[in-house]
């Protein structure tokens, strides 16, 4: 039985000269016609000698899949996708989308040739740091600055100049686990610092500083907790209580934000947040941020504080191996264009218009997307529904945003068949499911979203094209 279901696979050229297929190639390449073509072949052989499969679909049949195959699932793997989860930087997501104006720059840059290390005013060797340092200076308060290629990078190489081979204290409520197991103690062993564990999980006080200063630390690291927040019968040390014992000692105080906003929260109106130039005024002598989170724009690691330190870690021999690419600096130049003015930041910088959405505004967008739904599917059930929104990115944890969605049922298909069904869309949605509804989150969508979306919902009802 296995062998005469495997005769009936047909050859590859024979399906190739398929009049579909062979219009395709005004589409796709015949490349990779034939590499998905291959593919196919070989999962029903497999499922075959498995007995997974009882009959070989019809060479009609397969045609149509393989056509699915290249068109709605696209030419590259890695593609765009709508985020209507209202979670703002989605770690699996991409994290900070750019805005229009940043990404055109940074198309503009990578269409050609560059002075990414290239000084145009002397005609020689220039430095990539050139391009944002200033800007970086101006709008924090440093010194100096300098750009990494993530903020995992940007810790290493503070600890591995700054606090190599002297004792560090941090608090035991602040070694923290992040995404993919980067873990405080690990890292810093790793780069030579050495670790004094001080205070406890819950608790830390002034005293403990003071005690390891006592005893020999030279270093005192201040970490974000990422991911997490611990409530209760709680304490910490701010910075600027770290920087009077800090100065009492003669130790270096480093701060690793992890997220850090541009903008005060009060400027933004939010509840949670820190502004990385408020770390420098309270007293930290570096601090690095990552750039993909509050800070709105391409995957990179911040440094920025006093000039002699900054100076040190341009010089570190692992800089170069952690360096940031022209692509991303290019994004990070235009981003920090608009972090001057906040009315022109909440209209170029995608995560700082969402992050900055009141009830009000995220109601107007789902009373929009409620009413494109209805016009484009009528026979979808929707419904206006309040939302908690998030910020992601173990940037704001447990912080609320209060926002408005739109909760999508179809009678005839369960929910997680039709959120499979737009995950496979040529530009897949991302959405929530909740109590058999598909849930939009208004907070994470555009206007162009919108249509794409209710376009979606047609494909799924029949309904208008």
């Amino acid at each position: 039985m296995g062998n005469d279901i495997l005769r009936r696979i047909p050859k590859i050229d024979v399906l190739l000269g398929r009049p579909a297929l062979v219009g395709a190639r005004e589409r796709h390449p015949q490349a990779l016609i034939k590499s998905v073509a291959s593919a196919y072949m070989d999962e029903l052989r497999n499922a075959a000698l498995k007995g997974l499969i009882d009959a070989i679909p019809s060479i009609g049949e397969i045609e149509t899949e393989l056509l699915d195959r290249l068109d709605n699932n696209g030419y590259y793997s890695l593609k765009r996708v709508i985020n209507a989860t209202g979670v703002v930087l989605h770690t699996n997501l991409g994290r900070a989308p750019l805005g229009e104006s940043v990404a055109e720059h940074v198309a503009s840059v990578s269409k050609g040739y560059c002075n990414l290390e290239y000084d145009l005013n002397e005609g020689a060797r220039g430095s990539r740091y050139t391009h944002i340092e200033k800007l970086l200076c101006r709008l924090t308060g440093a010194e100096a600055a300098m750009v990494v290629n993530n903020n995992a990078a940007a810790v290493f190489l503070m600890l591995n100049t700054l606090a190599k081979g002297k004792k560090t204290a941090v608090s035991r409520g602040e070694l923290v686990e992040i995404g993919g197991s980067f873990r405080v103690p690990e890292i810093m062993r790793e780069s030579g610092a050495e670790l004094m564990e001080i205070g406890t999980t819950n608790k830390t006080h002034p005293y403990d500083y003071e005690r390891a200063c006592e005893n020999g630390a030279e270093v005192l690291l201040k970490v974000h907790t990422s991911n997490f927040v611990m409530n209760g019968f709680t304490e910490s040390v701010d910075v600027p209580e770290l920087r009077k014992i800090a100065d009492a000692a003669g130790a270096m105080l480093l701060y690793d934000l992890g997220g850090g906003f541009m903008f005060t929260k009060e400027t933004l109106g939010v509840k949670e947040g820190y502004a990385v130039f408020q770390c420098l005024r309270d007293g930290a002598d570096v601090v690095c941020f990552s750039g993909d989170k509050l800070f709105g724009s391409a995957q990179c690691g911040i440094l920025i504080g006093k000039k002699e330190y900054i100076e040190k870690i341009k010089k570190n021999q692992l800089t170069r191996m952690l360096r940031i690419d022209k692509l991303s600096l290019a994004a990070v130049e235009a981003t920090l264009q608009y972090c001057a003015d906040i009315t022109l930041a909440k209209e170029r910088i995608p995560v700082i218009r969402m992050l900055s959405m009141d009830a009000d505004e995220c109601k107007l967008i789902a009373e929009r997307l409620k009413a494109k739904i209805t016009e484009y599917a009528p026979e979808c059930e929707c419904e206006l529904m309040p939302l908690i929104d998030e910020a992601g990115g173990g940037s704001l944890p447990g912080a609320e945003f209060e926002g408005w969605g739109v909760a999508v049922s179809i009678p005839w298909l369960d929910v997680l068949a039709a959120e499979k069904a737009l995950r496979k869309r040529r530009v897949p949605i991302i959405v929530r499911t909740n109590k058999g509804n598909m849930v939009f989150s208004a907070r994470t969508i555009t206007d162009d979203d919108i249509l794409e979306i209710a376009s979606a919902m047609a494909e799924l009802t029949g309904g208008k094209a």
